[in-house]
C-alpha cells in the first residue's frame, strides 16, 4: 500500500531577535552612529520587541547608518526591512518586523525623546 502522506519542507532557521540585535548593535558601532539606546520592548508593544534609537552626526550619516543596516540585515537572512524616512534623512525608521530602528539627527532625537517614553513602565496596549 502506497504511503500517501506528504512531508513538510524542513522550516528554514528564523534568525532571532537577539541575532538581529547583536548584528544592528555591531553595524551601529561600526558606522559611528553615537549614544546608541537599546530597549527590549517585549510585552509593551505589538508592534515590535526590541528597539533602538540612535544618532548620526548629518542628515548624510544618518542616512549612511540607515543603508548600512539594511545592507547587513540583508546579507544576513534577515529580509528587507520596511524603511521610512529616507529622503530627508532627519529621522530614519528601519522595521524589521521584531526589531525597530530610529535614526536620528541630534536636534531631531532631543526634540521627540521617544526612548524616554518606551522605558516607561507599561503593559502592551494598556487602555
Amino acid at each position: 500500500m502506497p504511503n500517501n502522506t506528504v512531508s513538510a519542507p524542513a522550516a528554514a532557521a528564523v534568525p532571532s531577535v537577539e541575532s538581529a540585535v547583536e548584528l544592528i548593535l555591531n553595524v551601529l558601532d561600526d558606522a559611528k552612529a553615537e549614544e546608541t539606546v537599546s530597549v527590549d520592548i517585549t510585552g509593551k508593544s505589538s508592534l515590535a520587541d526590541h528597539m533602538i534609537v540612535t544618532s548620526g552626526r548629518s542628515q548624510r550619516h544618518v542616512g549612511a547608518v540607515a543603508d548600512q543596516i539594511i545592507r547587513a540585515l540583508r546579507e544576513n537572512g534577515f529580509g528587507k526591512p520596511r524603511v521610512e524616512g529616507l529622503p530627508h534623512c532627519d529621522w530614519v525608521l528601519v522595521d524589521t518586523g521584531d526589531v525597530i530602528v530610529h535614526i536620528f539627527r541630534p536636534e531631531v532625537r532631543e526634540f521627540y525623546n521617544i526612548e524616554k517614553m518606551w522605558q516607561a513602565d507599561f503593559s502592551a496596549d494598556a487602555h
